[in-house]
């Protein structure tokens, strides 16, 4: 059994959350997160350009062999729901052109798979990642937890295929 190197993603347009973890035997070894982050003063396309040429860095400074991003999650503010649509469609495109598979998962299951409920809260999630990576602080900010959240999901689902899918 190979090592499972994987990206875990929490988009947006002003803030996309990455993390990046290893997975062999069971266990979770973990490997960098971050954010990054646009100007909301910025054009939508300059932001988009950022959040693409960011990730591409990532990607080939990291090379994951697979990729979970959070799945769009529709609240009462749909124009930002757009602007997340737009954030993860080019994460898609960055994802596609390194011939990633994506796992594609819901808020709760992300939740669920990490914290036990579905109803957890940011601070929850941020401190079970940090149980189950083995790291000291909490990782921050949530964008970055919740993509590694997302990570943890991915490599449970495959494993134990919750996911109803292989």
């Amino acid at each position: 059994m190979e090592i499972r190197r994987i990206l875990g993603l929490d988009p947006g347009l002003a803030s996309t959350g990455w993390g990046v973890v290893d997975f062999y035997n069971n266990k979770f070894r973990y490997i960098a997160h971050g954010c990054i982050e646009t100007r909301p003063n910025s054009s939508r396309g300059e932001r988009l350009l950022i959040i693409y040429q960011s990730i591409r860095n990532i990607l080939q400074t990291h090379k994951p062999k697979e990729a979970a991003m959070e799945n769009l999650y529709f609240g009462r503010n749909v124009s930002s729901a757009m602007t997340v649509s737009e954030a993860r469609g080019i994460l898609h495109l960055a994802l596609t052109q390194m011939k990633l598979p994506v796992q594609e998962l819901t808020p709760n299951s992300i939740k669920k798979a990490v914290v036990g409920v579905t109803k957890a809260d940011k601070a929850q999630v941020q401190e079970m990642v940090r149980i189950i990576l083995g790291i000291k602080e909490l990782p921050k900010p949530d964008h970055a937890a919740d993509a590694l959240a997302a990570a943890i999901c991915a490599a449970h689902n495959t494993v134990f295929n919750l996911s109803g899918e292989k």
